[in-house]
């Protein structure tokens, strides 16, 4: 089980960027529980966990494109993009097994989360803050499930502040589940960064892929074009409230110290200046462009458009185009052709670095290795999966595997996504 999140007031904190002034600023953050199911106790790879792990991100985003063709129209659909059909999973009695043992293992990351608060008085949840997606869900009291059971639950009647709205809100999972409910507003707070009358859904179906995760339910932090509420997202509601004074977020995702910082930077968690790049779609995703892939000091990739998503675990690249990265690192192998998992030698992997025009942001060895194929093996497993989720013809999805390298932010001011240097 994880520890309650602490809350903490940071001030007069800097947001560094090179083309304007450091302005000083109030915001909160919160540190970041972690968990990890991907990469076994003994170092060997949880391809069950990563499998289920990747139909949830296919689904997401599945969604995602669902919501988007209800808000802005098919038109708003980049090129190459279409909703894909749901990707199915199925956990075996031996995975079940596994998943019930406490394997918790702080050495790996998969998920960050924190506490938030809904209602008057206020409940508390613990949530996991998802850059991939626009909403909030935590489960109602009304969830008699069996994955319900072991979660907090919102409970309308003991909040004099809730207002049960028109609609439902529904996720389709790959196990057959879903996570659904009615929508309801009621007052959501922070880190003392309070969003009056914010929409969301206490779900009373949680699907049962969700029965592991320690968080309760997923606060999104993309835009409103990628809604299924077709609502604000929190944090825009409460900047537009004036509760959050700057319109920008931030996130780092360690193995120590982890943090989402809220209306602010901090700036004692990176050095020297933060790079920002413009975001290259609106009212969607924090999606920017032209990016390129290194191994080594070759390009392996060009030219293509990256979504940087705090809800998905590793990252992925269509697959023809991850078939060519892997095809630069000496020894490398396909390990599951279905899921684009490859494998490559655990002692000799070059440099992998991302970059967008300015610095090369490495891929650390560590956050790009899995786990071994198997316990004894020399062979491990990339971080990085070739599988066509959707989104466009030539986008990246970069996620926990790319974030956890350095700070990262999130400018709705600016318009732009940011990356600067962990201190």
């Amino acid at each position: 089980m994880f520890p309650k999140a602490s809350l903490t007031v940071v001030v007069a904190l800097a947001l560094l960027s090179a083309a304007t002034p450091v302005v000083q600023e109030t915001g909160t953050h919160i540190p970041f529980a972690k968990r990890s199911l991907i990469t076994n106790e003994d170092g060997s790879f949880n391809q069950e966990e990563a499998l289920k792990q990747t139909a949830r991100t296919h689904n997401k985003h599945r969604q995602n494109m669902i919501n988007l063709e209800q808000n802005m129209g098919r038109e708003a659909f980049p090129e190459g993009a279409e909703i894909k059909p749901i990707m199915h999973y199925n956990t075996t009695s031996h995975h079940d097994k596994r998943q019930k043992e406490p394997t918790i293992d702080e050495s790996n990351d998969l998920e960050w989360a924190g506490t938030i608060s809904i209602g008057t008085p206020p409940q508390n949840f613990l949530i996991d803050f998802d850059t991939g997606s626009s909403d909030l869900w935590v489960p109602s009291s009304s969830c008699t499930s069996s994955t319900c059971s072991k979660k907090r639950k919102y409970t309308a009647t003991k909040s004099s502040t809730s207002a049960k709205k028109s609609g439902t809100f529904s996720i389709q999972y790959g196990d057959g589940s879903t996570v659904s409910g009615p929508i309801y507003a009621d007052k959501v707070s922070v880190a003392g960064i309070t969003a009056t009358n914010q929409a969301f859904s206490p779900v009373t179906t949680l699907s049962s892929s969700f029965a592991t995760e320690p968080a309760d339910g997923i606060l999104g932090m993309a835009f409103p074009g990628i809604s299924n509420l077709q609502q604000s997202p929190f944090f825009n509601t409460a900047f537009s409230q004036k509760t959050a004074t700057n319109n920008v977020f931030a996130m780092k995702l360690a193995k120590s110290g982890s943090e989402l910082d809220l209306g602010v930077t901090n700036a004692a968690l990176y050095t020297g200046s933060i790079e920002y790049h413009s975001l290259s779609t609106s009212n969607r995703f924090w999606q920017i462009g032209d990016a390129n892939a290194l191994v080594g000091t070759k390009v392996t990739n060009s030219g293509f458009s990256t979504i940087i998503d705090s809800g998905t675990t590793i990252m992925y690249g269509p697959p023809d185009a991850v078939k060519t990265f892997y095809a630069s690192i000496p020894g490398s192998a396909v390990y599951n052709s279905a899921a684009g998992y490859y494998s490559y030698p655990c002692n000799a992997l070059p440099t992998i670095a991302f970059n967008w025009g300015g610095k090369n942001w490495v891929v650390s060895a560590a956050n790009f290795n899995l786990g071994k194929t198997s316990t004894r093996s020399t062979q491990c497993i990339g971080a990085l999966a070739g599988q066509d989720l959707g989104l466009g013809s030539n986008v990246w999805l970069l996620g926990d595997s790319f974030m956890k390298n350095q700070y990262n932010v999130f400018s709705f001011a600016q318009n732009s996504v940011g990356f600067a240097t962990l201190s």
